[in-house]
């Protein structure tokens, strides 16, 4: 299988024509059961996403939260979860009840990075380990694929399937908007801390890339098919199929 069999889109895409891929990564809100019984039957593994770290302002548990968040990020417009609280792990062990009972193989957990040592949420390293234990121990045969926070694999790859991470080959900024391909050196830098971590802990890799234009997409591809990861490239907002300029 292709090695850019990745497609990661949280706005609402036709199950019909939605083919092919060996990770599927979508926003559970859009669809029904049945939508998602279509996606099961025309690619390998689907997935939903979940934030463990934040809570958008148009979440629908927005409002249980909000009283228990932690400070603003202000690109996304989202709330930093405070894990200590009971209420914010029963809220998020509902979500994941109600994803799981739509039939989704798995789940995409955003927002590790947010606990590691330069994250908002540093403090809160033990409770987003215990809350990923939880969450395998309660669906066992379920799948999770870990975005970001490589410094917790030593202590979360025995309850994850795969770890995402973003930008290894690209530098989008979000202040000039601008997409951007990253020194080599910077590249090689990342590339063989993932090599090393999936070499030790025997885990996959997922290696999600931005773009906005076809040269941009020839020259991460270059990067990128030369590894042994999967990977996507998409636009920054990951609301539709990915769209490159020529």
């Amino acid at each position: 299988m292709r090695k850019d069999s990745v497609l990661v889109c949280y706005g609402k895409l036709s199950p019909e024509t939605t083919k092919g891929y060996k990770y599927l990564i979508v926003e559970s809100k859009h669809y029904f059961p049945s939508s998602i019984r279509v996606f099961k039957s025309q690619n390998e593994k689907v997935f939903a996403y979940i934030s463990l770290g934040e809570v958008n302002e148009n979440a629908p548990h927005y409002d249980e939260l909000k009283k228990l968040t932690l400070g603003k990020n202000k690109i996304w417009n989202s709330h930093y979860l405070d894990l200590s609280k009971k209420k914010t792990i029963e809220t998020l062990m509902l979500i994941v009840d109600e994803i799981f009972a739509k039939g989704y193989d798995g789940l995409f957990l955003d927002n590790f990075d947010n606990y590691t040592i330069h994250g908002p949420q540093k403090e809160q390293k033990a409770g987003i380990i215990e809350l990923i234990q939880l969450i395998k121990q309660k669906y066992p045969k379920k799948m999770f694929i870990q975005n970001a926070g490589l410094e917790l694999i030593p202590e979360t790859n025995s309850f994850v399937d795969a770890v995402a991470i973003e930008s290894i080959a690209t530098d989008y900024n979000f202040e000039t908007k601008k997409y951007s391909l990253r020194k080599k050196e910077q590249f090689d830098t990342y590339l063989n801390k993932i090599n090393q971590l999936h070499s030790e802990y025997k885990i996959p890799f997922i290696i999600i890339e931005y773009a906005d234009n076809e040269a941009l997409v020839a020259q991460i591809k270059d990067r990128l098919d030369d590894t042994q990861h999967n990977y996507f490239i998409g636009n920054i907002d990951l609301q539709t199929l990915p769209k490159f300029k020529k």
